[in-house]
């Protein structure tokens, strides 16, 4: 559709095709569910709708400032979501090894030792309905490749697909450009449901969404998220995009509803990200919130958040499922949180919204070739969960000197801005002048960050504000080709001058406390490589000076020969550990990758990488990109807020910030801040409690009704990704993972890395109330 039809007009409405598949899979899906007992933390991210969700309540508002350290088991890896089921917790850690841990003590009962690439966000965990089969799935890089391990001994499935493992390149265009699986998917019925993280060059992979037979490693069916002819929405894009095009990735969070067999799956931009002179027009099915019948890969409706994406506001977080209550009806409803700040709000099974979205007027682009999209779409109702504008007031006092503060208001000052409390969203980035843009590209709701309690229409979102300002330059300008942008000779120099003093020029730390970064891009996601560079965390202090462009030429260093391999689990592949229960190591053999033989540099950078477009294709005469340009400690607190939607009003319930930021209160700055850049997870239970591991040391337990904090727990350090909830041998745990160090926090910022005993709680945390 070429012309400027509206989101509404786009989305498909209810049909009767929608109908019988929801009839059909509630009446197929009741055993699945039944199986399952709710003591058990199945699923990455809690269960199939990714609520994080725990029924159990034996932990409640009378007793949990009870809690205490039950166990901890010290060699586990931050940002990696643990799973528990039938009396085992599987995990990471040990130099890229997944471990099986007995739930009440910690105490391993495998070790499948030294997996190269190990997912960096977690596995996924399926059983046959016998209960005989017992797997867990992931995903390794490079490749990618999918493998299976079984879940009771340890030992690779070389059943599985050819040999033991599936390429996931197979059927996917471009899929030797920067393409990788960092999340683990979802599992449905017998089958494993996956998006990926295409890298950002201008000609990429595009994000298209599939499904695995479990047992046999079948491809079942591939939705096209860049239409191909005879598609719908390829009308929305120019004739040969989709020879080209990448992104329109669920590089994020699924959520799916059982019952009915619809997934939901939110997409990223299309790439390259801030402009998008190859792709005129709406950009169908980049931005949007996508439900799919999950026995075909089916479009059932979508709704596109962004039209045409210039500033990377992509839709990451889980979209949550819950059952509200309207003038005496019950709506089955999805909510999706985007990096906007908006709370994007639908039926579930029509895609209508509960409340209107209305298509609004925005700031023109007067970029040369640039043509963006006139109208971008605003909830009326609920309201934002983060600041949308950014003026020369919110500069950050405390964590900038006056004369960074004085340079920053002058920058400020003179940037192209809006008006308004939601003026900072849609201004489009200009060529050699300083656009704002807030929440920001890593501002908003990001991977981790909601969660629900389903029945009683509650959502919850932790918010981050931070501002970036953005600045297009032209590419030739811009020394990329290798030159001063991209190459390993650019990185190398760049981390030699940037990271050398504390990481080494080897990588391997001379410092103590100080992270080896052997390996670290296969563990660790770009977007929070970028997060701890640009905002600090734990150990690590923001740095200084570097520019969007040597953080790219960094990023693709690291993740070049220097930087595959090695461990990361407890400090690096220079650490010893302790003698265990070691079954397997390496995974399966899986063939060895041909050297990337792209001219002059790659595609991890904010500009991409210069492959040639496919032949025929008219490109474009001029390139303009611009950096990421994060400016997270340069935003005022509060930097981070949990905030509590009643959707059954569409109000918000409460919003408060979450802990401190230990170097905002140094420097005189307020408490009760929240932490800058924060990644965790939110765990809502049955008890009306709300656990959050914070970006400061603390572990919270928030009072569902009102934000008060009940309890609060003390960690190592700042945790990253979504803890766990459980309960074994007839008690409740809450499972949460830190880990001292920089490079192995990741969680907020704190002050310098605390000197533990040995024994000393770390890693893989779990507090429960004490026996009788």
């Amino acid at each position: 559709m070429s012309d400027r039809t509206s989101s509404s007009r786009q989305r498909s409405h209810v049909t009767f095709a929608v109908a019988a598949v929801a009839l059909t899979a509630m009446a197929a899906g009741g055993a699945l569910t039944a199986a399952r007992s709710t003591n058990w933390w199945w699923d990455n991210l809690g269960g199939p709708d990714s609520s994080h969700f725990s029924a159990l309540d034996q932990i409640n508002k009378s007793n949990v400032n009870q809690l205490q350290v039950a166990w901890f088991y010290p060699h586990g890896t931050t940002g990696f979501n643990p799973i528990v089921a039938d009396d085992m917790m599987f995990v990471s850690g040990r130099n890229s090894s997944l471990i099986a841990l007995d739930p009440t003590t910690g105490k391993e009962i495998w070790i499948h030792e030294n997996i190269p690439g190990l997912s960096v966000r977690g596995v996924n965990y399926w059983q046959s309905e016998d209960g005989k089969d017992k797997r867990l799935i992931f995903t390794t890089t490079p490749g990618p490749f999918l493998q299976e391990i079984d879940a009771r001994t340890g030992k690779s499935i070389t059943s599985f697909g050819t040999n033991g493992y599936v390429d996931l390149r197979e059927g996917l265009r471009n899929a030797g450009i920067g393409f990788r699986v960092p999340n683990p998917g979802k599992v449905y019925k017998n089958t494993i449901i996956l998006g990926s993280a295409t890298g950002e060059a201008w000609i990429s992979p595009p994000g298209d969404l599939r499904a695995f037979d479990v047992v046999t490693g079948k491809r079942l069916w591939q939705f096209h998220t860049v239409p191909e002819p005879g598609e719908f929405g390829y009308e929305t894009w120019p004739k040969d995009a989709y020879k080209y095009v990448g992104g329109a990735n669920t590089w994020g969070e699924i959520a799916i509803d059982e019952e009915r067999g619809i997934g939901y799956f939110p997409t990223g931009s299309p790439t390259y990200d801030f402009y998008g002179a190859d792709r005129a027009g709406q950009n169908l099915f980049g931005n949007c919130l996508i439900a799919l019948d999950l026995k075909t890969g089916k479009r059932l409706w979508h709704f596109q958040t962004i039209h045409h994406d210039l500033w990377d506001l992509d839709n990451v977080s889980a979209p949550q499922l819950v059952t509200v209550r309207q003038n005496g009806r019950r709506i089955d409803a999805v909510a999706h949180a985007g990096k906007t700040g908006f709370l994007y709000v639908f039926n579930r099974v029509t895609g209508e919204p509960l409340w209107p979205i209305e298509e609004r007027a925005v700031p023109k682009s007067d970029v040369p070739g640039e043509q963006s999209w006139p109208t971008q779409p605003f909830p009326t109702k609920p309201e934002p969960f983060a600041r949308q504008s950014f003026t020369a007031d919110d500069i950050n006092k405390w964590l900038l000197t006056p004369e960074q503060q004085a340079e920053l208001r002058e920058r400020v000052l003179k940037a192209r801005n809006g008006t308004g409390p939601q003026g900072g969203i849609f201004i489009p980035p200009a060529v050699g002048e300083d656009s704002i843009s807030m929440p920001g590209n890593q501002g908003g709701s990001n991977w981790g960050t909601t969660a629900a309690d389903p029945d009683k229409g509650l959502v919850f979102v932790l918010g981050i504000d931070e501002v970036a300002i953005l600045k297009l330059v032209n590419v030739k300008d811009a020394g990329a080709a290798g030159r001063g942008g991209f190459g390993n000779q650019a990185g190398a120099q760049a981390y030699a001058q940037y990271c050398a003093a504390c990481h080494g020029q080897n990588l391997q730390n001379p410092l103590p406390g100080v992270p080896n970064l052997t390996g670290v891009t296969t563990r660790v996601a770009d977007d929070v490589i970028r997060t701890m560079v640009t905002s600090g965390g734990g150990q690590m202090r923001p740095v200084p000076g570097i520019t969007d462009l040597e953080l790219a030429a960094v990023i693709q260093f690291l993740s070049a020969g220097a930087g595959r391999g090695g461990g990361f689990g407890r400090g690096g592949a220079n650490v010893v550990f302790p003698p265990g229960p070691v079954v397997a190591s390496g995974g399966v053999p899986t063939p060895a990758l041909a050297p990337d033989t792209r001219p002059e540099f790659g595609g991890r950078g904010p500009t991409g990488g210069n492959a040639a477009y496919p032949a025929g294709v008219e490109a474009p005469a001029m390139r303009f990109a611009t950096g990421y340009n994060v400016m997270g400690t340069s935003t005022s607190p509060p930097y981070s807020r949990l905030t509590a939607y009643d959707l059954n009003t569409g109000t918000i319930k409460w919003q408060v910030p979450v802990g401190d930021d230990p170097q905002t209160v140094a420097r005189g700055g307020p408490a009760n801040t929240g932490a800058v850049g924060l990644r965790t997870g939110i765990m809502p239970t049955k008890a009306g409690l709300v656990f959050l591991a914070d970006g400061d040391g603390k572990v919270r337990a928030y009072d569902e009704e009102t934000g008060k904090v009940l309890w609060t727990g003390t960690t190592p350090a700042g945790s990253r990704g979504v803890p766990a909830v459980y309960q074994a041998k007839g008690k409740q745990y809450l499972v949460v993972v830190a880990q001292p160090g920089g490079g192995r926090n990741g969680g907020g910022r704190g002050g310098e890395a605390p000197t533990l005993a040995p024994d000393a709680p770390r890693g893989y945390i779990a507090f429960a109330l004490p026996s009788k």
